[in-house]
């Protein structure tokens, strides 16, 4: 038996794939504590872990992150990056130091497995010289030779002009994350760490073991990526049993199913919901909205009669029965609905939402509308190109053999198990 500690922020979509590999390690006889939110301490329990909280650390809520972090409030594009840059992930990190400091100091691990956000996991890992693993949640940003930077939402260039623009960019990448050097110089400071302006990527990815979630057909087919980094497909819990559904849920028998989601961080129904209900509303499907909020299962406008909304779904019953998903390109959900082998149409706003839409494009298994707040003529040509384009699912079920193959939770967890073995 190995002891582990998985970090990830307070976030849904970063915690639960966490807990995917903390399941699946506490299933191989392992002892798991997970560092994240209070929010989360009922899954983290239920997936056999012990739950340790953000005490030190300012805890908050990821609906309403205003509320502890003003900066960020009604921020959106590129400055909202890097203000969640500086101001949740680097300006939090000292205080997650100290509660894994604490934790440590009652009992140590064998080895430290965080999401590759969790800058507090990053520091205590160089401070103590533990064991440390990166499982990342998010499209693969460790650097690399070829094509565009990470994170710009820009697909390889195919001709000596816009190869020569990726390579531009690539020298300029040091230069763009020049604003996060003094926000982590100080971080380190504050933790006892020599003053190395190391970048954001270069601070948060191990140097030990990287597992991301994806696969090759996803990461723009890269061959120069470290040793050290395995794929492992989508990391997600296995259902427990019949999740409730929705009194409306034999409606979907007999039916095209489109699902409509916009995940749970930017949730502003008027950037896609509205305009797709729009667009498909005099189709004959059937549009099955997640507004991303548990409990919160209306919109705050008229539906079309077409139009199913809940909360949250259970997507191991609802994606066997979906046949194409409208998405804001929530890394998590993007990835589970390609491992059903379900095309994608994505508004990709924020955050690292382009990236992933520039992603499927590439793959070929969905449509990039270059935007996170379509209009409604936008998302029809959208569910249009995906509808009528059979090499769209193609794509999507080789992606989806792919993602599969990879081995999920449990290939994570195993591939932890050596790691700590190993240390």
């Amino acid at each position: 038996m190995a002891r582990f500690l998985l970090s990830a922020m307070p976030f849904t979509g970063h915690v639960t794939p966490l807990l995917a590999v903390a399941g699946a390690l506490v299933e191989r006889g392992h002892a798991v504590r997970f560092h994240t939110g209070a929010a989360f301490r009922a899954r983290v329990e239920a997936s056999g872990a012990v739950h340790v909280p953000w005490r030190e650390a300012p805890d908050f809520d990821e609906n309403d992150q205003g509320a502890t972090f003003p900066r960020v409030q009604g921020r959106k594009g590129l400055r909202q990056v890097f203000i969640n840059l500086e101001d949740l992930m680097i300006g939090t990190a000292p205080a997650q130091v100290a509660d894994l400091q604490a934790e440590w100091d009652r009992e140590p691990w064998d080895a430290l497995a965080a999401d590759e956000i969790s800058v507090g996991a990053a520091l205590f890992a160089a401070r103590s010289g533990c064991a440390w693993a990166t499982i990342a949640v998010l499209p693969l940003a460790v650097p690399s030779g070829q094509g565009p930077p990470s994170g710009m939402g820009i697909m390889p260039g195919r001709n000596p002009l816009t190869k020569t623009r990726d390579a531009a960019l690539r020298a300029l990448a040091p230069l763009m994350m020049r604003p996060l050097t003094g926000p982590l110089v100080r971080a380190r400071t504050a933790v006892g760490l020599a003053p190395d302006p190391l970048t954001f990527a270069q601070t948060v990815f191990s140097p030990q073991r990287v597992l991301a979630s994806g696969s090759p057909l996803l990461d723009y087919g890269r061959t120069d990526r470290p040793p050290h980094l395995d794929f492992v497909g989508v990391l997600t819990q296995p259902p427990s049993g019949p999740a409730p559904l929705p009194d409306w849920w034999g409606d979907l028998d007999g039916r095209t199913v489109v699902h409509l989601t916009q995940g749970t961080q930017n949730i502003d129904p008027s950037d896609l919901l509205r305009p797709a209900l729009e667009a498909l509303a005099h189709r004959n499907l059937l549009v099955v909205v997640s507004t991303g909020v548990r409990g919160r299962d209306e919109l705050p406008f008229p539906v079309p009669g077409n139009a199913r909304v809940a909360g949250f779904l259970p997507y191991d019953q609802l994606l066997p029965r979906t046949d194409v998903v409208i998405t804001n390109g929530g890394w998590g959900g993007t990835l589970r609905a390609l491992s059903h082998d379900i095309p994608l149409v994505i508004a990709g706003g924020d955050l690292d939402k382009p990236e992933v839409a520039a992603r499927v494009a590439w793959s070929g298994a969905g449509v990039d509308l270059r935007t996170g707040t379509p209009t409604a003529a936008h998302v029809a040509r959208g569910f249009e190109r995906v509808s009528h384009d059979p090499s769209m699912r193609g794509a999507a079920a080789r992606v989806g053999a792919q993602l599969r193959s990879e081995g999920g939770a449990q290939a994570a967890a195993r591939l932890l198990e050596a790691f700590a073995r190993e240390a």
